[in-house]
């Protein structure tokens, strides 16, 4: 894209170019092969670390605990589309489960933010809503964010156990979780590839409860 009269783009990438619909499905088709090479690479070594996490919640929902789910920027979502799935369906229908997006108070996030400092706008949170036994499942490409890492501190104050949802070296989120916690690592340096495994766990993780908890799935 490149400007055009100072307050529009037009298509285009570089001075007297024209974009080649070629190279568009070009860009389209390394997008999919990236990331069934991704999934391809990923699949063997996460999986165990899936199941387990499954099977953590499962216990946790049954006896009578609740999921909480934070995440910054585009992870936010995946925390969303995830307790969407519990708190409505994934594909089957059945009673809501108890869970608690971190991320969709808005009014509660900026007055956070704003009263103390961003670093604690889930800390705190869980620190009001959570009791001991409950799961804290956290999203991050890099594991480098401080109100994550303060997360998992509040979580384990309260008694909670963690699963990360992680990326890259697993950062800083990585060296904060205890032996009793979970990550679930994507290796790469793609924002975009790990988010995209971050969304196939969650459908993952969606299907294995509905499995255990209803035989279906």
């Amino acid at each position: 894209m490149k400007q055009a009269g100072g307050d529009r783009l037009v298509a285009g990438s570089g001075a007297g170019s024209t974009v080649v619909r070629g190279d568009l499905v070009g860009r389209v088709r390394t997008a999919f092969t990236l990331h069934s090479t991704m999934v391809e690479r990923c699949l063997e070594p996460l999986a165990p670390s899936i199941v387990s996490a499954a099977e953590m919640m499962v216990r946790a929902l049954v006896s009578g605990r609740k999921i909480l789910l934070c995440g910054n920027g585009g992870s936010a979502t995946c925390a969303q589309l995830f307790s969407s799935h519990l708190l409505n369906r994934y594909t089957h229908e059945r009673p809501g489960l108890p869970a608690i997006a971190l991320t969709a108070d808005c009014t509660t996030l900026t007055a956070i933010a704003n009263d103390h400092q961003f670093t604690e706008v889930f800390a705190r949170q869980i620190m009001s809503l959570g009791q001991s036994e409950d799961i804290l499942v956290m999203f991050s490409t890099t594991g480098n964010s401080a109100n994550l890492t303060r997360a998992v501190d509040a979580a384990h104050a309260r008694g909670i156990r963690c699963i990360a949802l992680n990326g890259r070296d697993g950062g800083e989120l990585a060296t904060a979780l205890s032996h009793d916690d979970i990550n679930i690592q994507v290796p790469g340096e793609s924002t975009a590839r790990i988010r995209e495994i971050h969304v196939l766990a969650v459908h993952c993780l969606s299907e294995l409860i509905d499995y255990q908890l209803l035989g279906q799935g």
